[in-house]
């Protein structure tokens, strides 16, 4: 068994203040990661941390990017065990992805979609909840979700388990601790 990472956040940005007005929910993107230390985080975000209008696949960092440019992020780390074969599927799932970054957009549309409980999906795009979702279902593990996915929906995900809550820019795991 082995253990992924879902990492919910709210930066405060204008983007994540118009998503938590129309959600009603505390936090506005989330994102994946295959370890404890959060180093292996993905998403579909900001390119470039001082403009919001190229995003798409990108790696995230608690010290660097995005969540660096808006230090009063708040996050909620959640812990999900799976099985060895699973851990491997969403492993090769965000290979692809990096490998093919430059063929996937960031689904804008869709994203403004949600607030009007319609899903548009288009070839290769995907907003952050479609991105986590997509590499959940590989591995099977996104029963539970429903088809327009939300970052808080991820919360009701089956055997999910809070690890962290507080200040992104306050995570920290011992150096002790292997990730």
């Amino acid at each position: 068994m082995k253990k992924i990472y879902i990492i919910l956040t709210n930066s405060g940005s204008v983007l994540s203040r118009i998503i938590k007005f129309y959600t009603k929910k505390e936090f506005s993107h989330v994102s994946i990661a295959l370890d404890r230390k959060l180093v292996h985080m993905y998403s579909f975000g900001r390119l470039k941390p001082n403009n919001p209008f190229f995003a798409g696949f990108v790696h995230e960092s608690i010290r660097h990017g995005t969540f660096y440019r808006f230090k009063n992020t708040t996050t909620c780390v959640y812990s999900i065990e799976v099985e060895d074969e699973q851990y491997e599927i969403i492993k090769k799932a965000i290979k692809d992805f990096k490998r093919k970054r430059r063929a996937y957009k960031f689904n804008i549309i869709g994203l403004f979609a949600v607030a009007l409980h319609i899903k548009i999906k288009t070839k290769n795009s995907f907003y952050c909840a479609e991105f986590v979702k997509d590499v959940l279902q590989r591995a099977n593990l996104a029963k539970d979700l429903p088809v327009i996915i939300k970052p808080e929906d991820f919360k009701n995900l089956k055997n999910i388990n809070q690890e962290y809550k507080g200040m992104l820019r306050d995570y920290k795991i011992p150096d002790n601790i292997i990730a």
